[in-house]
């Protein structure tokens, strides 16, 4: 699993957290400060909403508001500018229920830049930018194309970019009066041919940049004409090697775009559906002939501790945590895994005492970790497709394929 994913995840666990917070009245604070701010801008205006702070109505929204903007003022004096991605800091009077409040206050740095400099109050604290980072972040080369015009462009989650726009010197069919029509026909190919290979090359400019991220190149137009331009191989090679799709689209320029993604949609869909397919399906495959596989907790942990998994599949809907308990007077401990927030200590046997509670972590967190430290690759599945739904309803969610079986089982 790489770094980049472990984060990912543990940024979405804390969006979870932070969305289930809520305050009693429009008191809770998120402050959205972009990587290129100005910290003394900042402290100015919230200096400002201090002071305007002091005429709101309500004594409680009141006291909480000035709370929350002190406590952001007292962080912001350690920063000289923003760390590298901005920040976000939430900071509020949070209801626990039965009359109790606690005051918190976070400071996010995200892992992509934040978009927008915003103060925000409410009774809950302000997500959306950041929940929109955790989207899909793969890229797929868009190309519409017909003989006057084409357009290069890229979606990125569900944000479609232009990046290029070519129109074409091809002339109409009707030939100019005087000339042979094989004659004229000849000269006629010639332009397309010529403005194939411009639209490739201005392609080539705009996408192999992105050929990291780049999962694959979707090609519209009406017909002949993106079949002439894909069979010619006009691309690319790393590009041509990408085409997942030819789509029959009406418009070549900015709104071809728009439709080409609508008509690829269940194609784009499929794909990462048929990835998550086949890596069950291997899975199931050894399952039946009790082959490399294993599932549960206990048996898939055992097994990455031997150094015996070669990829741990994990459902993206998995909340368990496991948690250290103590007793308070032998000190035995036990360890439990238990759903996320069950709060259920178990009694010493030896004592017969409720043990305490010594420490909590992630289940999802914990077995990834186990499994970098042994070059093991980490896979998140979702629930979207029966696959993926069977992973967590039949074998809870946890399992792995193997490198060797363990001699103990």
């Amino acid at each position: 699993m790489s770094m980049s994913t472990k984060l990912t995840y543990e940024f979405k666990r804390k969006l979870e957290d932070l969305e289930k917070m809520k305050g009693r009245g429009t008191e809770l604070i998120t402050l959205y400060i972009p990587p290129d701010k100005n910290i003394a801008d900042v402290t100015n205006q919230l200096r400002s909403e201090l002071s305007q702070a002091s005429n709101i109505k309500s004594k409680q929204t009141r006291t909480s508001v000035i709370t929350g903007l002190e406590a952001i003022l007292q962080r912001l004096k350690y920063y000289k500018k923003p760390p590298e991605h901005g920040m976000v800091i939430l900071s509020g009077n949070i209801d626990l229920g039965g009359g109790r409040q606690k005051q918190v206050t976070e400071i996010i740095e995200p892992p992509e830049p934040v978009p927008l400099y915003k103060y925000h109050c409410d009774s809950s604290f302000y997500l959306e930018p950041l929940k929109e980072m955790l989207k899909e972040k793969k890229i797929y080369g868009l190309i519409v194309i017909d003989r006057r015009e084409a357009t290069v462009g890229i979606l990125r989650g569900k944000r479609i970019e232009v990046l290029s726009y070519t129109s074409s010197m091809v002339p109409g069919k009707h030939r100019q009066g005087g000339q042979s029509s094989v004659r004229f026909e000849r000269l006629r190919e010639i332009a397309i041919h010529e403005f194939y290979k411009k639209v490739a090359d201005k392609a080539g400019e705009a996408l192999l940049p992105h050929l990291k991220d780049l999962v694959g190149v979707l090609i519209g137009g009406p017909s002949p004409t993106k079949e002439e331009f894909y069979s010619g191989e006009y691309l690319h090679h790393e590009l041509q090697r990408r085409v997942i799709g030819l789509f029959d689209v009406s418009y070549t320029d900015e709104s071809g775009l728009f439709e080409l993604v609508e008509k690829a949609q269940d194609a784009l869909q499929e794909l990462d559906l048929i990835r998550e397919k086949r890596l069950i399906s291997r899975f199931l495959q050894e399952v039946a002939k009790d082959g490399l596989a294993a599932y549960g907790e206990e048996e898939v942990r055992q097994s990455l501790e031997l150094g015996a998994v070669e990829t741990l599949l994990l459902s993206e809907d998995l909340r368990y945590e496991r948690v250290k308990y103590r007793c308070p007077v032998c000190g035995q401990e036990k360890i439990v895994t238990v759903k996320e927030g069950t709060e259920n200590p178990p009694k010493c046997e030896k004592d017969g005492i409720e043990m305490e509670e010594v420490e909590r972590t992630d289940v999802v967190l914990e077995l990834s970790e186990m499994a970098e430290s042994m070059g093991t690759k980490v896979e998140f599945i979702s629930t979207d497709s029966e696959e993926g739904a069977m992973l967590m309803n039949a074998f809870g969610g946890i399992a792995a394929i193997l490198r060797f079986k363990p001699n103990n089982r």
